[in-house]
């Protein structure tokens, strides 16, 4: 019965958002209080539906149901209990419904908190997030019905996908989820803003914190299925672009541009038009990434589907919502006022400039991973790969950097060239000292990788280096200043800034000097990389929960003096379903990584083994964190001040009315 009580509250669901859209029109035309009081409690109620239909698949999958078709297709009853909960959502129909279910939480928690915002903004705003809301839970419930019984059901499942029995399985989709359900809520409010005409400073500071958010989730997302793929595929890479990895990468730069854009309306009135434009793309991009991973027309890691049908029943909701959006757009932008003006010299002229060259990039990735598929529509094979993606997108991306090096460092409204060059000093200096000291100390690179890491921050020869560019002008704006009395936003400003210095410089450093060692190894053999020493003791079989193994032995050692440690890598096989997968053994050091991988024996009694030193790749990831973290701060800080001045505006119109 769980089952048929799931599917029951995802039709209870799908009603109410049928009934939050009809009540939410009416409203905002007949401008009737009551109907306009009305529409929260709905949006809240769907939201528990939906709530109550995602905890029903977990719990189906968790007790190994098997009369429940995507539980047989996607599952096994061996497998241990974390990849039942998660595999929940490791599938096309449960991935969706986790979709939707965050969509209905996330309308919910619009309802209950937003008081800022004009009530028929507001409810126009909830009608907006009802319509995405029943597009996708029409798709469930006439497409893709997670709750299908099979009669007579199996003695048990086929199993969870091996690629996929990892505890990112946990925690990366969801995280991604969110972002994506957070660019929806954006664009549901410019969707309200464009429908009542109130696109201003108050519409601006309601969905900040709701950029913020989807932003941070994004970038953890992002940070996270990196960091998995990374260890789990056994490559030795941290991004392939791969057409789904650029499916979670343009919604993020569509926000980045948004959130800045944002920030310029909430603070200074100006960039009207560009805000709401912005947030019509950003959850345009995030609907194609819906398209790619769930229309059947890739095979990937990341592809759930393989059926036509379900691709074009999405392909029909982007058109709709996209194309909507585009036309209510073109048809309201004329009643947007333009807001305050400012110079090009300017931080809102930085920011526009960032926002130019994040459309320019996200342009750049859009047609490198849609070419592909439009020419193999036509006939022709072809990819498109890092090589593309470097040379065309990579050059911009470092004239991005050199922008954020002097945004923070820009007056709003208008400055002076003389005095953004003496504020440049100290980064300009980083930066030429950093790029002359890597090409005396490390030989010749690329230039890419020179600029990266003179652009972003310091070196690996040594942690008493100085940080260059970005990094020296991330911190800029925290001098001369009382540190205790800066706000909490500009602290996250400078945490984000650094993050993204901090990434580029492990980016720039593991490409420039990351060394691979492909060996046949006999057993007592050591093998040289980078600066340790691998010596192959031999092979081991190993059982797991659900899978067998057979797991080397590598015995190594850093330098002549270093003490021996073990790494112990494996070739595991799943027999339901049949797939044999490499587990990477990874050792991390301050300064890098080394990465080992187990292959096949040959007939001479050799394993293959591939080996990579990477030196300081954690940067990455850790960058990663840092810019999440600079977000959260940056959300924190806005949601307090705005707190703060409530209360005191509360307690001024106190003193005044004691007064009267």
């Amino acid at each position: 019965m769980t089952a048929e009580a799931g599917l029951a509250a995802l039709w209870f669901a799908a009603a109410l958002a049928a009934l939050q859209l009809a009540l939410a029109g009416l409203a905002v035309r007949r401008k009737d209080a009551a109907l306009l009081a009305a529409v929260r409690p709905v949006a809240l109620v769907q939201g528990v539906m939906a709530a109550l239909a995602m905890a029903a698949l977990i719990t189906v999958f968790c007790v190994s149901d098997m009369s429940v078709a995507l539980v047989a297709e996607n599952s096994h009853s061996a497998k241990p209990m974390l990849y039942k909960f998660a595999g929940a959502w490791g599938n096309h129909e449960g991935s969706m419904l986790l979709w939707v279910t965050i969509l209905g939480l996330a309308g919910g928690a619009v309802a209950l908190l937003e008081r800022r915002l004009d009530e028929r903004t507001l409810t126009a705003t909830l009608g907006g997030q009802a319509a995405i809301a029943l597009g996708f839970y029409a798709f469930l419930l006439f497409a893709s019905n997670p709750f299908a019984r099979l009669d007579p059901a199996p003695a048990d499942g086929q199993g969870l996908n091996p690629l996929l029995q990892d505890p990112g399985l946990a925690f990366h989709p969801p995280t991604l989820y969110i972002g994506y359900v957070g660019l929806s809520v954006a664009f549901s409010f410019a969707i309200g803003a464009l429908v009542t005409r109130d696109v201003g400073p108050a519409f601006a500071r309601a969905m900040r914190p709701w950029v913020l958010g989807a932003w941070i989730f994004l970038t953890i997302g992002i940070t996270a299925g990196s960091y998995w793929a990374y260890y789990e595929l056994g490559w030795g890479g941290w991004w392939f672009w791969d057409p789904v990895e650029n499916a979670s990468l343009m919604p993020w730069l569509a926000a980045t541009a948004l959130l800045h854009s944002v920030t310029v309306l909430a603070t200074r009135d100006g960039l009207r038009a560009w805000t709401v434009m912005l947030a019509v793309v950003a959850f345009s991009m995030s609907m194609i990434g819906t398209f790619l991973v769930r229309s059947g027309i890739l095979t990937s890691v990341h592809a759930f589907a393989v059926d036509p049908e379900r691709g074009a029943f999405i392909l029909a909701l982007l058109a709709i919502y996209i194309g909507g959006a585009l036309t209510l757009f073109a048809t309201r932008v004329g009643t947007v006022r333009a807001g305050n003006t400012f110079e090009l010299l300017s931080r809102e002229g930085g920011l526009v400039a960032n926002n130019l060259l994040l459309s320019v990039i996200l342009g750049i990735v859009l047609i490198g991973t849609f070419y592909p598929i439009v020419a193999a529509a036509m006939g022709t094979q072809l990819s498109v790969g890092a090589p593309f993606f470097d040379r065309t997108a990579g050059p911009i991306a470092l004239v991005l950097v050199a922008l954020m090096t002097a945004g923070p460092l820009l007056r709003w409204r208008r400055d002076e060239a003389q005095a953004v060059l003496e504020r440049l000093m100290w980064p300009i200096a980083a930066t030429l000292f950093t790029a002359a000291a890597v090409v005396v100390l490390s030989g010749g690179i690329g230039w890419m990788q020179l600029a990266g890491l003179s652009l972003a921050s310091a070196p690996s020869w040594g942690a008493d280096a100085p940080a260059a560019g970005l990094a020296v002008a991330s911190v800029a704006p925290l001098w001369k200043r009382d540190l205790r009395r800066a706000p909490l936003f500009l602290y996250g400003m400078v945490i984000a800034h650094l993050g993204i210095a901090v990434s580029l410089a492990g980016m720039a450093a593991s490409t420039a000097w990351t060394q691979e060692r492909l060996v046949a190894a006999r057993v007592g053999e050591p093998v040289s990389v980078g600066p340790y020493s691998v010596t192959f003791e031999g092979v081991n079989p190993l059982i797991g929960p659900n899978w067998s193994a057979l797991e080397a032995r590598l015995a190594v050692k850093r330098g002549e003096d270093g003490e021996t440690f073990y790494l112990r890598p494996q070739s595991r096989f799943f027999s339901n379903p049949p797939t044999t997968t490499s587990e990477s053994a990874i050792q991390t050091v301050l300064d890098g990584q080394l990465y080992t991988v187990l292959g096949q024996p040959d007939d001479a009694g050799r394993w293959q083994l591939r080996l990579w030193w990477k030196p300081l790749v954690t940067l990455i990831w850790f960058g990663g964190a840092l810019v999440a973290l600079g977000g959260a701060l940056s959300m924190l800080g806005h949601i307090l001040r705005e707190r703060r001045a409530a209360r005191r505006a509360h307690e001024a119109a106190f003193q005044w009315s004691a007064g009267e």
